[in-house]
């Protein structure tokens, strides 16, 4: 009996064994497959968190962008728009149809069938814009990038520098024209007309003087586009009297009274060369288009808004029309009256480029026949930075 306990008891506590390990085997495979599982899981999370991530980011990047991106399926569906895209062309198409302009919506098109870039530039909105676009294709299926950039400053600057090009042409032409007939009519005449000299001579001095002039003022300007080198404690109240007293004989032949009015305005921070152009500049057309008998008034002032400069004529005034335009190179009101006062149509450019340079603006109003009042208000110098 015993010896049957015996053989019968480890073969039961075997069997029980053999039962644990089987149960133990399970529950690690059981724990090992829930593991894989959850990294499996985590895995996943982790890949979406990080698609989310870089499509944030991607997202980020796009919309900070100057240029508007849009991508169309094969089958004309917008199926991405960066925010830039609804400034340039005014809203995001959901499909290629609805893309406007016409022309883009066409070159889209012709890059999805050819399956080659296209490019064009053309007009958008009112007020009329600019924008170049690129269509680019993404695949065999027919999708298309767009890439569309606004250039209408750009062809803005393109169009003044023709405008300027060609005006400097013109406007150098006529002198240096006069300068020629005016030399080969006094080789003649020293000879065959003595008396004729001193016309001709004065002529001559005359344009010669005034080529120098645009050939100075359109380095000024020049100079300025690059900016202004500023200092500090410059006194507007001392360049205008000194500006004043240089005109001060050319005020007494036009017979035009000049007076100034200062009030000890604090320092600014500025070029003392370019705000003597300035002034210069200003003063001189105030003389130059005031009748005689007239008068040109000039102050600087200031207040918590800056020092102002103000010069105020009694001339013949701007038209309201040509008002938004006096400070475009080479235009002019009058060209008659310009030519006869050796202006070079560059000074009030000067003028709003200095002004500019200096962090200031400039400001005009004015009456057809009862005068002009321009005025430049500069920052305070005695500010902190």
């Amino acid at each position: 009996m015993k010896a049957a306990l015996v053989v019968i008891v480890p073969a039961a506590i075997a069997a029980i064994a053999s039962a644990w390990l089987v149960r133990r085997s399970l529950s690690v495979r059981l724990h090992d497959e829930s593991a894989r599982v959850g990294r499996a899981e985590d895995a996943l999370r982790l890949q979406q968190r990080s698609t989310e991530e870089g499509r944030a980011v991607q997202d980020l990047i796009l919309s900070s962008m100057e240029e508007g991106v849009l991508l169309f399926d094969g089958a004309g569906r917008a199926v991405f728009a960066n925010a830039p895209l609804s400034r340039h062309l005014g809203a995001a198409p959901t499909e290629l149809r609805a893309l406007l302009p016409i022309e883009l919506q066409k070159a889209v098109r012709r890059t999805a069938r050819s399956g080659t870039p296209s490019r064009l530039v053309t007009e958008v909105g009112a007020p009329t814009r600019w924008v170049r676009a690129s269509c680019t294709p993404m695949g065999d299926d027919g999708s298309v990038l767009v890439v569309v950039r606004d250039v209408t400053k750009a062809r803005r600057l393109d169009a003044i520098r023709r405008d300027f090009v060609a005006n400097a042409s013109h406007e150098l032409k006529t002198p240096a024209a006069s300068i020629q007939a005016a030399s080969e009519t006094l080789l003649h005449a020293a000879t065959e007309d003595p008396d004729a000299v001193p016309r001709f001579a004065t002529q001559l001095d005359r344009e010669a003087r005034r080529l120098s002039r645009i050939v100075a003022d359109l380095l000024d300007l020049s100079r300025l586009e690059a900016g202004s080198e500023l200092a500090d404690g410059v006194r507007l109240d001392a360049i205008l009297r000194e500006e004043a007293q240089r005109l001060q004989e050319q005020s007494r032949v036009a017979d035009v009274a000049l007076a100034i009015e200062t009030d000890e305005p604090p320092a600014v921070k500025g070029s003392p060369r370019d705000l003597s152009l300035l002034v210069r500049n200003l003063l001189d057309n105030a003389v130059n288009y005031t009748k005689p008998g007239g008068r040109v008034t000039a102050s600087v002032t200031y207040d918590d808004g800056g020092v102002e400069l103000r010069v105020a004529d009694t001339g013949i005034g701007i038209p309201s029309r040509d008002l938004p335009r006096i400070f475009e190179r080479f235009y002019r009101v009058d060209r008659a009256r310009s030519r006869e006062t050796g202006g070079t149509g560059l000074g009030l450019a000067i003028v709003k480029h200095v002004a500019e340079n200096h962090g200031g603006v400039v400001r005009v109003a004015s009456e057809l026949g009862r005068g002009t009042t321009f005025v430049v208000v500069l920052p305070r110098g005695d500010r902190p930075a």
